[in-house]
């Protein structure tokens, strides 16, 4: 009996080792998508009243873990059953990232009436309705980029039993989570820690002036995680079209990747850009038509 007990220590011992490694080499892999999915996120999660900072991310943090437990179970069932699914809806991911960023791009550019201030006020004096877009917004978003972070992570274990690519899988979902969104309540914080700060030392020592440096510092994070926000979902949405359409990925061998990769990102965001817009047109003659 205790020799049984034992071997089945033993093996769950071996199974964890394996996870372990097989984790570290997924996280590695996913490394790039998991910085992107920082800087997407950590934009989108900026812009509300100092109050709502945190229910806001928290909001967005539980639709990432709802995401991830719907698409592990699928990848893993699909992955048994049909793989080739997975390419396609990794495409039409890679669409809507590439249709948000491009939107964005556009809309910088082309119709901008305020500044910055003036826009995130706008969102707040429209008080719940404009948070709850947002926060909609942010869990699409994280769901595209958690298929593609749970595809990669497969990949990495395909070689490996099936409770590895479970555990692995799963160990890759959970600390993409924690982690990008933990980065992220750091960012959206830093001016309160800064304020914090100044207060308790009265505006005196290293410590204030640490203080003062995080308050100046958070308003220009925000501005360059807009930034790197869109061009992350360019390139994401673009390395996806790139590895999984094979006329891409075999047009211009002698162009570099990145560049490859960001036309491929313009051109779907454009298209799926024209896509939504003749769809709205055209539901929306049909609405005012049945007003009528």
């Amino acid at each position: 009996m205790a020799s049984g007990i034992f071997a089945v220590l033993d093996d769950i011992a071996a199974l964890m080792d394996d996870v372990a490694v097989a984790s570290k080499l997924a996280t590695s892999k996913t490394a790039g998508i998991l910085g992107d999915d920082l800087a997407v996120n950590a934009e989108k999660a900026t812009g509300f009243l100092a109050s709502r900072e945190i229910p806001v991310l928290w909001a967005i943090t539980k639709g990432s873990f709802v995401n991830k437990l719907i698409i592990v179970p699928i990848a893993l069932l699909l992955n048994a059953f049909f793989p080739i699914a997975i390419k396609y809806i990794l495409i039409l991911g890679g669409f809507y990232l590439a249709f948000e960023g491009v939107e964005k791009i556009i809309h910088y550019f082309f119709h901008r009436e305020k500044e910055g201030r003036e826009v995130i006020q706008k969102d707040i004096d429209q008080g719940e309705i404009a948070e709850n877009a947002k926060i909609k917004s942010a869990i699409t978003t994280d769901f595209i980029l958690s298929v593609e972070i749970v595809i990669i992570a497969l990949g990495t274990v395909l070689d490996q039993s099936l409770p590895v690519q479970i555990l692995t899988v799963s160990v890759v979902a959970i600390l993409a989570t924690v982690g990008v969104y933990g980065i992220v309540a750091l960012i959206v914080r830093m001016d309160d820690m800064g304020y914090s700060l100044i207060k308790k030392t009265n505006d005196k020592g290293i410590a204030a002036k640490i203080g003062h440096l995080l308050v100046k510092l958070l308003p220009i994070i925000i501005k360059s995680l807009g930034v790197i926000g869109t061009i992350a979902l360019l390139m994401v949405s673009g390395d996806i079209f790139v590895h999984n359409i094979d006329y891409l990925h075999h047009i211009l061998p002698s162009v570099p990747v990145i560049i490859k990769n960001f036309a491929a990102a313009i051109v779907g965001g454009l298209l799926a850009l024209a896509l939504v817009s003749i769809g709205k047109s055209l539901f929306g003659k049909k609405k005012t038509t049945a007003a009528h």
